[in-house]
């Protein structure tokens, strides 16, 4: 995945950053660091492609990822350590805006 992608947000783990139906956009190749919001890929479910805050760097190249909202996200605190795929920089829709590190 090396283009920009437009990536669908389901669910409420990341409110009141992105919402549910949400368009994002998501640059592979960019150098993720803490605080950006990234498409992730968990060893666990690597079929499974999440939105996540990237929090801690491991030693493998992985991140401890978390939901913004805590309460409804599953995350690194029950999946382990995620692979960033890319930087998430942009909310296409609705209400189109730059997105903040954290």
């Amino acid at each position: 995945m090396r283009a920009p992608r437009r990536v669908l947000v389901r669910g409420s783990s990341m409110a009141p950053t992105l919402h549910d139906g949400d368009v994002v956009l998501a640059l592979p190749g960019r150098r993720a660091r803490a605080g950006d919001v990234a498409l992730v890929r968990w060893p666990a479910r690597p079929d499974q492609l999440s939105v996540k805050r990237l929090a801690l760097p491991d030693d493998d190249g992985r991140w401890f990822a978390l939901g913004d909202a805590p309460l409804a996200s599953t995350d690194s605190r029950t999946l382990g350590p995620a692979e960033a795929l890319a930087v998430v920089t942009h909310r296409l829709w609705p209400g189109p805006g730059r997105l903040r590190r954290r």
